[in-house]
């Protein structure tokens, strides 16, 4: 069991974060044009990881992860409230990238920025070893958590989830596409995702949340 002290520490020093505006991996023409806000849930208890992409806009500015359409959707998948959603003691949300890193000339938002999950990741999962399963939220966060069973694809990657969900060895990890409105047609041309997928990860989190 986590230390709920070190937890509290460890996220006071993310917070303080600066490194993506101060000293950028990719040089001063790439830093974050913003102030950062880093948007974690870390918990000494959870037995669930939410691991996404990073903040868009609005959980920006609210300092909520998943305040949005996409949080909508993501929790109308697992079953959950967005009370529930919230708790601590149920969730651990840690996105690839803690801070909202923009948009790209089509006003999309940009990927996670390179410096978050090097400095932090591997001493944020470490600080966290009662996670029993990872919910890696798109390629970024499959490539991370589950770099042997990732396919060349998304879609098969998602496609062959019982691969690493079924596991035995260390955390599950279930793989889910970006819970964006932009993926409607994804979910339409992949019934199975919501017919074969979405039960058995509800029934998951129901056993895991209660």
């Amino acid at each position: 069991m986590a230390d709920s002290s070190d937890i509290d520490a460890l996220a006071e020093t993310i917070a303080r974060c600066r490194v993506c505006r101060d000293a950028p991996l990719k040089g001063p023409e790439r830093r974050l044009p913003h102030e950062p806000r880093p948007v974690v849930v870390l918990s000494s208890v959870a037995r669930i990881l939410i691991a996404g992409q990073a903040p868009g806009l609005r959980v920006h500015e609210s300092g909520l992860p998943f305040n949005d359409a996409s949080g909508d959707r993501l929790r109308a998948w697992l079953g959950v409230d967005r009370a529930t959603f919230y708790d601590p003691s149920r969730f651990a949300i840690v996105p690839m990238g803690f801070c909202f890193p923009g948009y790209d000339a089509s006003g999309h938002d940009l990927p996670p920025r390179a410096e978050c999950a090097p400095l932090w990741r591997r001493g944020v999962i470490a600080a966290m070893p009662q996670i029993e399963m990872v919910l890696a939220i798109g390629q970024n966060a499959q490539a991370w958590h589950m770099p042997d069973r990732r396919h060349k694809t998304m879609t098969e990657t998602v496609r062959d989830w019982r691969s690493s969900f079924l596991r035995n060895d260390g955390p599950r990890v279930m793989p889910l596409p970006h819970p964006s409105w932009r993926n409607s047609g994804w979910l339409k041309k992949n019934p199975w995702f919501e017919a074969e997928l979405l039960p058995a990860l509800r029934s998951y989190v129901d056993s895991g949340v209660r």
